[in-house]
């Protein structure tokens, strides 16, 4: 029986096929790092440019991306002031690392800013910020933590969405995690109720936030991470929030999360000593 030898072919034709593949593996990568790009605009455009600051009382963020995919995410922090002269703060980590994910933060950190103009009570701020969320029909959920603080009481008021623990410490050597009751994450049940937790900001101190890629990894416990945080927070409660900040976010490469990363530090002092 007699079989066909296959055709060869010419070399032409390789260069063509060769060309063809050439030019779509561009277009591919050109399109991958369009949306890196047009990820990274978006983060920078939501991620504040800087926090506010009160006597007595100085706040620092950090962030750092995730390391894989589109090396972007949804973990943000925000802080500004309201308009009773209160501050506001908050951070939060929406699922995903990719355009999507830096869009639907962006919808948050907005419908939070709006909402606390009206009406500054954080449980309130969460309850609607979830039902504006949910309105607009997104396949993302978020956790999240928003605080406000008043600047004469120093009273530190805040509700929680799903989101990791607090942890604070003061200048004489106490430190904690906090166990504040909380709600389910953002986008995720209508008409949720998110209880608020008072506490004052006495002495000198810190009052510390994170997303949970600072504190929890593939062989690192979420428990592991906070108690990490608050030896950190006790051991360096006296310097400056700048500093802390960056010694937490640097202790968070030891987890070995590839998750993005944010810390929002509030250091406090009695407001005759100035900031710190």
């Amino acid at each position: 029986m007699n079989r066909r030898r296959p055709r060869s072919a010419s070399s032409d034709e390789l260069l063509t096929t060769l060309h063809d593949l050439t030019s779509r593996a561009r277009r591919e990568v050109e399109l991958h790092q369009a949306r890196v790009e047009l990820a990274e605009a978006l983060q920078r455009e939501m991620l504040p440019s800087g926090l506010p600051s009160l006597p007595g009382l100085r706040s620092a963020a950090r962030y750092s991306p995730a390391r894989g995919g589109l090396d972007i995410g949804g973990d943000w922090y925000d802080g500004f002031v309201l308009p009773d002269g209160s501050l506001a703060f908050a951070i939060g980590d929406v699922q995903g690392h990719d355009v999507e994910a830096a869009a639907f933060m962006g919808q948050i950190r907005i419908a939070m800013r709006a909402l606390a103009v009206a009406d500054a009570d954080p449980g309130e701020v969460m309850r609607l910020t979830n039902d504006v969320l949910l309105a607009a029909d997104s396949s993302l959920l978020a956790t999240c933590t928003f605080v406000t603080i008043d600047p004469v009481t120093r009273l530190l008021r805040g509700a929680r969405a799903g989101h990791v623990a607090a942890v604070w410490a003061t200048a004489d050597g106490r430190a904690g995690i906090t166990d504040d009751e909380g709600g389910l994450p953002l986008g995720v049940l209508p008409g949720e109720e998110y209880p608020v937790t008072t506490r004052r900001l006495t002495g000198e101190g810190v009052f510390v936030l994170v997303t949970d890629g600072v504190v929890e990894g593939p062989s690192y416990s979420l428990d592991d991470g906070l108690a990490e945080v608050a030896r950190l927070a006790r051991s360096r409660a006296g310097e400056d929030a700048e500093t802390l900040a960056d010694a937490i976010l640097g202790a968070a490469e030891h987890t070995g999360h590839e998750d993005d990363a944010a810390v929002l530090v509030l250091r406090h002092e009695h407001p005759a000593h100035g900031g710190g």
